[in-house]
C-alpha cells in the first residue's frame, strides 16, 4: 500500500532525489522554477501540493516552491510525477 506524504516520507522522497537524482533536481529548478543559471538543487520538502528546493542559481541561493499540476494522493503518485516532470524537463532543455 502506497504511502501518505507524511514528513518522514517527505523526507525520505527528499533523501534519495538528493543522493541518487540530484541532476533532476537541478532540471527541476531550471525549468519549472526557472531559476537562471541553476547549477546546484537541493530537494528539501514535498508534500501534496509541491516541492520546495534550495538552488544555486545566478542571481545566488534561494528558496524555490514548485507547485505540482495536481494533488499527489501518495508517494507512489509522487513517484509517477517527479518522473513526468523530469522528461518534460529534459525535453525542455533539448529545445
Amino acid at each position: 500500500m502506497p504511502d501518505l506524504l507524511t514528513p518522514q516520507v517527505s523526507d525520505r522522497i527528499c533523501k534519495h532525489m538528493n543522493d541518487d537524482h540530484a541532476d533532476a533536481v537541478v532540471l527541476y529548478a531550471l525549468v519549472f522554477g526557472q531559476v537562471k543559471g541553476a547549477t546546484q538543487a537541493q530537494m528539501q520538502a514535498i508534500d501534496s501540493e509541491g516541492m520546495d528546493l534550495q538552488v544555486q542559481g545566478e542571481e545566488g541561493e534561494q528558496t524555490v516552491r514548485i507547485r505540482f499540476d495536481h494533488p499527489l494522493k501518495d508517494s507512489e503518485d509522487a513517484h509517477h510525477t517527479l518522473i513526468e516532470m523530469v522528461k518534460q524537463a529534459r525535453a525542455q532543455v533539448r529545445k
